[in-house]
């Protein structure tokens, strides 16, 4: 028999109070994953400089992977009627019982894991707003301002001794310089970061920040306010995508040459070539996996025993579509060269590309699409800054980070968690916006801790039906997809020793580690400064403890002879695998 507390737990009716409002359906959640699909954009120039010609098979077998995870997370997502914040925050339960640890770096990876998609978008979005209010002028050899310099007695020594080409060469860099605009080259403040990255506050950062507050403006109005904002962008963003896959194959733009042969960029399937593939998958999980997103509003589902599994499901199927389209097209069109030209590589380039595909370069077709990849950046920056304040808010409540996150506004938003959110990104963004290694070291360092969260909570599946085989569960995942994702589990970590090293720079994996420990201190802060070594009353309701019962270890040794194997497999990864000679 269920409980009275788990009863109420699953109930539909929404619910009274300060804390988030009962607002949407499978529908609302739906749209606001829509921007994973728009992620892709962020990383397919390196994808194609990773990957080669495998950069294609690499998003298909990425996508797919994280469909078969969806149906995992959809079951624990299903235990948790009373809480949002994601995956990690109902994985994070089952650890509890084995270490005070292991479940708030669950919580903490997801976070720093999915909050860098808003200073990473934006960069890329402030990219397309300067071209298009401040584009760096184009000259030819010929150019009437490129031959006057040439011709200029004040430039006969920049040109002494120079072939005709070289003096050509010379001048247009000279002339290119001198007429852009001055807000391209506006730098406030430049300086390295411990020699780790640069940082720069410039026109790119200042941008990047207003698309932030825009995004912080739209949520602050609750859920479902954003939900329907995000509904009308993705319907705009989608679509042109779909055609984008679709057109290319049916107008010649597709050539088959660009596909094959199946061989790393290295050339061949040595183990530097195997270290290239598996850095390639390691970073297309964090795009291709993130419509995990969908189940972190569980706590503001109407109704969400039907709509947590029904949201990650279209999701991810969603996902699927475009994902394995739009890849498999932009490289059929452009071939290896041209995904790792700077312009794609950066992101700033891919709507010109895509006009080309569908357009035959149409300046009308290329401006609908650039207006068309600032609508899909916006959208994964609102779905970020959405899924990512939830798993502090979530956080805030049940104890793992500092009390003031589990603040809401009278619309249901977590406003405390959207400005740590919002502070957190606008240092990243400085960094983001100086140059494509601290964009890519980012991305890594973020992935470290994606790779984490995955992990933890795909084992966190078969330690909740052990430690509570009782509790109802609205979706239960079939056991051979619940064993293939366990395995999926290890793997990721395999992907994550072997590939952290491929972006950006080769110590990516440690600093990754490194920021994940940071939850270390900030954890003792919260549980025994500021709750005197209790979690809070109500944080395992769900599962019908309640106070301090944590509940039986009924898993036994078997959590922690997981986490020995996925020590192993990091390990394992990291120091078999090797890049290729420079």
């Amino acid at each position: 028999m269920i409980s009275e507390t788990r009863a109420a737990a699953m109930s539909s009716a929404p619910e009274q109070g300060d804390g988030l409002h009962r607002a949407i359906d499978w529908k609302g959640a739906f749209w606001i994953a829509s921007g994973v699909p728009a992620l892709v954009m962020i990383s397919i120039g390196g994808m194609g400089a990773a990957a080669g010609k495998l950069a294609f098979v690499v998003w298909t077998i990425s996508v797919l992977m994280g469909f078969l995870q969806a149906y995992s997370y959809a079951e624990i997502a299903g235990l948790f009627a009373n809480k949002s914040g994601g995956a990690a925050v109902y994985g994070a339960a089952a650890w509890l019982r084995y270490s005070k640890l292991i479940a708030p770096l669950s919580v903490w990876c997801n976070w720093y894991a999915w909050t860098p998609v808003l200073s990473l978008g934006c960069t890329i979005a402030a990219g397309y707003i300067l071209n298009a209010i401040a584009p760096i002028p184009t000259f030819t050899a010929t150019s009437p301002e490129v031959v006057s310099w040439l011709h200029a007695a004040a430039n006969a020594a920049a040109i002494d001794g120079k072939s005709v080409e070289e003096a050509a060469k010379i001048a247009i860099a000279a002339v290119t310089q001198v007429h852009t605009p001055a807000l391209r080259s506006l730098t406030l403040l430049n300086f390295s970061f411990f020699g780790v990255v640069n940082v720069e506050i410039g026109s790119t950062f200042f941008i990047g920040a207003a698309l932030m507050l825009m995004a912080f403006a739209i949520q602050h109005r609750g859920i479902f306010g954003t939900a329907r904002v995000q509904m009308w962008i993705g319907l705009l963003v989608v679509v042109p995508m779909l055609i984008v896959g679709l057109v290319p194959f049916f107008n010649g733009s597709v050539h088959s040459e660009n596909y094959f042969p199946l061989v790393p960029p290295v050339g061949d399937w040595s183990n530097g070539g195997w270290t290239q593939f598996l850095g390639a998958l390691f970073i297309a999980g964090w795009s291709t996996y993130a419509f995990e997103t969908a189940v972190c509003y569980t706590r503001e589902f109407k109704n969400p025993a039907v709509d947590t599994k029904k949201s990650i499901v279209r999701a991810g199927l969603l996902c699927v579509v475009l994902y394995s389209l739009v890849a498999a097209t932009f490289q059929g069109y452009l071939g290896l060269e041209g995904m790792t030209a700077p312009g794609i590589v950066d992101g700033t380039g891919v709507a010109a590309a895509m006009g080309q595909m569908v357009g035959t370069g149409s300046t009308f077709v290329t401006h609908l699409l650039e207006m068309m990849m600032v609508l899909a950046l916006i959208l994964a920056i609102m779905m970020a800054m959405a899924g990512s304040s939830r798993t502090l808010y979530q956080g805030g409540v049940d104890g793992w980070l500092p009390k003031y996150l589990g603040h809401v506004n009278e619309h249901g938003a977590p406003t405390k968690a959207m400005w740590t959110d919002l502070v957190f990104n606008l240092g990243l963004l400085s960094f983001a916006s100086s140059d494509t290694n601290a964009y890519y070291f980012i991305l890594a360092i973020s992935n470290v801790g994606y790779m984490l969260f995955i992990f933890l909570n795909l084992q966190s599946v078969w330690i909740h039906r052990i430690d509570s085989p009782n509790i109802p569960r609205p979706y239960r995942t079939p056991n051979w997809l619940v064993a293939v994702n366990v395995v999926l589990g290890f793997f990721n970590l395999l992907l994550m020793g072997a590939g952290a090293k491929v972006w950006g720079n080769p110590n990516s994996l440690w600093y990754g580690i490194g920021f994940a420990l940071l939850i270390l201190p900030v954890f003792f802060y919260r549980h025994y400064v500021q709750d005197k070594g209790r979690f809070p009353d109500h944080m395992l309701q769900d599962l019908d403890l309640k106070s301090q019962d944590l509940g039986e270890r009924r898993a036994g040794m078997l959590p922690y002879l997981a986490l020995a194997l996925g020590v192993a497999v990091i390990l394992f990864g990291h120091y078999y695998f090797q890049l290729p000679p420079a």
